[in-house]
């Protein structure tokens, strides 16, 4: 009866371990990818990047002048200030502070264009790599691909990273 039983033992174990092995998860097929590279590296990333800086080099010139203009003001008050009729002098303190108040607004309005020319900058980037992400995850049989520094990832061994693959890829589809 004991040998039964511990034949019994040995079965059930052997029945356990077997359906454990079974039930073990299919080993993932992981990548990442840096867009930030993506973006920096390939042709159209580029030629974005020169869009923005365009815009951006536009606003910063705006804002100079405006500033300088401002400071023109200021600077005419201050000299004049003791030969100007109390009037001419409210009168320039009025313009002074609605320059000041333009200013403000100016930058205002120029950071939110120029994160909404960012936005639709980078939202056609990846309207063109996301077919390609997508395109060279299913010939690598991938299961998952992450973006590397956007994901929550915190650590990546550089042997999963395709981003040069990714890379090279874009850049002969786009100038194609």
């Amino acid at each position: 009866m004991k040998a039964n039983l511990a034949v019994v033992m040995v079965a059930v174990a052997a029945i356990a371990a077997g359906r454990a092995m079974a039930q073990e998860a299919p080993k993932l097929a992981v990548a990442v990818i840096d867009v930030d590279q993506l973006v920096q590296n390939s042709a159209a990333g580029k030629e974005s990047m020169t869009r923005l800086k365009k815009v951006q080099d536009e606003k910063v010139a705006e804002r100079k002048k405006m500033t300088e203009d401002l400071q023109a003001l200021q600077k005419q008050l201050e000299a004049q200030r003791a030969t100007l009729s109390e009037a001419k002098v409210a009168d320039l303190q009025k313009q002074i502070e609605d320059r000041g108040i333009a200013l403000r607004r100016f930058d205002d309005d120029a950071q939110q264009q120029l994160e909404e020319a960012k936005r639709k900058e980078l939202g056609a980037l990846e309207k063109q790599l996301m077919p390609i992400i997508q395109e060279l995850g299913r010939e690598m049989k991938l299961q998952l691909i992450f973006n590397k520094f956007q994901s929550g990832l915190v650590f990546a061994d550089e042997s999963l990273d395709i981003t040069d693959q990714v890379l090279r890829r874009f850049n002969t589809k786009v100038t194609k």
